[in-house]
């Protein structure tokens, strides 16, 4: 006899897009485990923005007064600033929802962010498996069983397995292991590497977002919670390792790749060099990647996926947290309120990756457009030149990006 299934769900890793299918599924009564690798609180690359659409799904998750409460300044403006270029525009407001201020986005750092959901999934009964990584997804009957490691413990005899009908995938794509919904990574001179750091005194206007363009890469800045300046970027592996080689002969030594980075955006950019003049770090810079955007499968070998390995885009437009929130609470609403068989999950794949592809395939596709521009030859001097005669070519982006898209659900 086949041991029981431990839980209708296992979703693996505890960022927004996990905590928000776990969070949905508890409160409909699904007997739901989470498995995070992480200690919480804890930082992650990201620009931390999210778009004003997805407070009515907070509301729904019940955190989205404690969001409120927390986040950063509303974001009513739009920039790019690119060598010496600093152009404005107005950012496009979401349709207002239940408190005000709702109709823009706003900033809170993942460290705040991730725990409310942890937290909340917790509330609405999900287990939590903390920290622990899941090691191996093996065939157990119609359910998976899900070999669970905590980090840090002294014998793998001491694993736990976990068994569910349904296994979602939320880890993210930019590390590699041994789940078949992890992706193989391999090293390329055009790979890009993701770096992020917060500090405080920055000049940066509160409602202010801007797109950092430079040499190899582009980036964001927004004011985040608490006075912190968040600051994100991506940079190809073979500028950053050149970059590298010339400061450390100019300095006579080591010197880090978080030291390149924001030695090069201050250097080449005029209007982060001056919202960072008189700030002070807080915290370490961060790295992460290689950054692999792209469509992916949603469904795959019997797991779901939901987050940055079902699909991310470029950074540039600033929309992976909504992409992740959202990603989970589609898959949310396929499952319904019954596991079923392998064929019912099968069809509940089919339609998710079609209400993903709906929803996000043109935000993904208008990123990859942007991004080859800025990161083209001669691809910021033409952004600039067209900022710089049509300023309100940074709200069509906007709109483009999918900052007012309502959430599906919501009427």
């Amino acid at each position: 006899m086949r041991p029981a299934p431990t839980h209708d769900a296992i979703v693996i890793g505890a960022g927004p897009a996990g905590t928000s299918v776990a969070l949905a599924l508890a409160r409909r009564g699904w007997a739901v485990a989470i498995v995070e690798k992480s200690v919480f609180p804890r930082r992650k690359v990201c620009g931390e923005y999210m778009s004003a659409s997805n407070l009515v799904l907070l509301d729904r998750l019940d955190i989205g007064d404690a969001w409120r409460s927390q986040a950063g300044p509303e974001i009513r403006r739009v920039a790019l600033f690119s060598s010496d270029t600093n152009t404005e525009a107005p950012m496009p407001g979401a349709r207002p929802g239940p408190t005000a201020g709702d109709g823009f986005g706003r900033a809170l750092g993942r460290d705040i962010l991730d725990t409310l959901l942890l937290d909340a999934a917790r509330s609405a009964g999900a287990e939590v498996f903390q920290p622990c990584r899941a090691v191996a997804i093996e065939r157990d009957g119609d359910c998976q069983a899900v070999r669970v490691e905590a980090i840090g413990g002294k014998s793998r005899d001491e694993a736990t397995i976990l068994r569910a009908p349904v296994i979602v995938a939320a880890h993210g794509s930019w590390e590699p292991g041994p789940l078949p919904s992890q992706l193989e990574k391999k090293g390329r001179p055009s790979d890009l590497l993701g770096f992020k750091a917060h500090f405080t005194g920055s000049s940066l206007p509160p409602d202010l977002m801007p797109l950092l363009t430079f040499p190899g890469g582009y980036g964001g800045m927004v004011l985040a919670d608490n006075g912190r300046m968040s600051i994100s970027c991506c940079i190809r592996r073979d500028v950053l390792t050149r970059l590298r080689g010339d400061l450390a002969s100019g300095r006579g030594g080591h010197v880090s790749a978080a030291e390149v980075v924001e030695h090069h955006i201050v250097a080449t950019c005029r209007g982060a060099r001056e919202a960072l003049e008189q700030a002070r770090p807080d915290g370490p810079w961060l790295a992460a990647g290689p950054i692999r955007p792209g469509i992916r499968s949603g469904y795959k070998d019997d797991i779901f996926r939901v987050g940055n390995v079902a699909g991310e885009s470029h950074p540039i437009i600033a929309e992976g947290i909504s992409m992740a929130l959202q990603s989970g609470w589609l898959l949310a609403l396929e499952l319904g309120t019954a596991a079923g068989g392998q064929a019912e999950r099968e069809a509940v794949g089919r339609r998710y990756e079609a209400a993903w592809a709906e929803l996000f395939s043109t935000r993904v596709r208008a990123a990859e457009a942007i991004a080859r521009i800025a990161l083209g030859p001669g691809g910021a001097a033409l952004m600039e030149a067209v900022v710089r005669s049509f300023p309100r070519t940074l709200t069509l982006g906007a709109l483009l990006s999918g900052k007012t898209r309502a959430v599906p659900g919501f009427g």
